[in-house]
């Protein structure tokens, strides 16, 4: 089983947009469903979107672990090692 090898770079950050994507709140577009980055805090929309904005995110920053921000969900990803990680 393949295993995440960032999990240094989780940290207890805070939403910077608790309500939505950064980008989409900005351009006034829509999301499908929400992700936070959880080295910085940043909340992206997930591929199913059509900005993507979370993966955008990963590639600007390298910052490697997301999680699902939708409620009830305690799912995450690793981008780098391509692993899913449960945070329940």
């Amino acid at each position: 089983m393949a295993s995440c090898h960032h999990l240094d770079h989780i940290h207890n950050v805070a939403p910077r947009t608790p309500k939505g994507c950064e980008e989409c709140l900005k351009s006034g577009d829509g999301w499908v469903h929400l992700r936070l980055c959880l080295e910085c805090g940043h909340v992206g929309c997930c591929d199913s979107s059509p900005n993507k904005h979370a993966t955008k995110h990963f590639h600007a920053t390298k910052h490697p672990i997301m999680r699902s921000f939708e409620p009830d969900e305690t799912w995450g990803w690793c981008f780098i090692d391509e692993v899913e990680l449960d945070f329940a």
